[in-house]
């Protein structure tokens, strides 16, 4: 693919601008966020951008067969053509193992690799500090949002309480990172 975020964004826009306005505003925000990161990922900034515009693409509803956003999603892309790396991003955003294990599709999700990279924690840093709305947060009231959003017996409160650790500390990193570039990603 020649420019690998412009096919996502189209991709994105046409699956979730009309039927997910509010999960397409988030995207889009996560997608400006990863733009700060750029410089910590050199060459792999097109693969955040993309990967930032398509990680909640499985909630579209013709594309939801699962009902496990970042599985449906990585599958959907795969269909697409979409490269193997992308998949593997979509499908491992935001610690998603851990609620694969929850929902028994851990085997399913292992058909893609965490690459567990700079990139990756740049992805998970975008998403966890962009609320649904598109608006900045922290970490931690985004773990505390989420968990308020689905109420305390879903299964989703279950896992972000597990994953906070591991989401925790890949913000962290990248904001060290950021921090060491002199980049101001508290910036709008």
């Amino acid at each position: 693919m020649e420019n690998l975020s412009s096919w996502a964004y189209g991709i994105a826009k046409d699956e979730l601008a009309d039927n997910l306005p509010r999960r397409w505003k988030h995207v889009q925000s996560v997608a400006r966020r990863v733009d700060f990161a750029s410089i910590v990922v050199g060459e792999d900034s097109n693969f955040l951008i993309a990967s930032a515009l398509l990680h909640d693409i499985g909630y579209a509803p013709r594309l939801a067969s699962t009902g496990f956003h970042p599985l449906d999603g990585a599958r959907f892309l795969r269909e697409q053509g979409a490269p193997l790396r992308l998949c593997g991003l979509v499908a491992h955003h935001s610690c998603a193992y851990k609620e694969a294990e929850l929902r028994s599709l851990s085997a399913e999700l292992s058909e893609w690799v965490d690459e567990e990279t700079v990139l990756r924690d740049a992805l998970w840093w975008a998403d966890m500090t962009t609320t649904p709305d598109g608006d900045l947060t922290n970490v931690h009231d985004r773990i505390e949002e989420i968990q308020k959003r689905y109420g305390p017996e879903d299964l989703v409160t279950f896992f972000i309480r597990q994953a906070k650790p591991e989401l925790v500390a890949a913000v962290e990193r990248t904001e060290e990172r950021l921090r060491a570039a002199g980049v101001d990603y508290t910036a709008k």
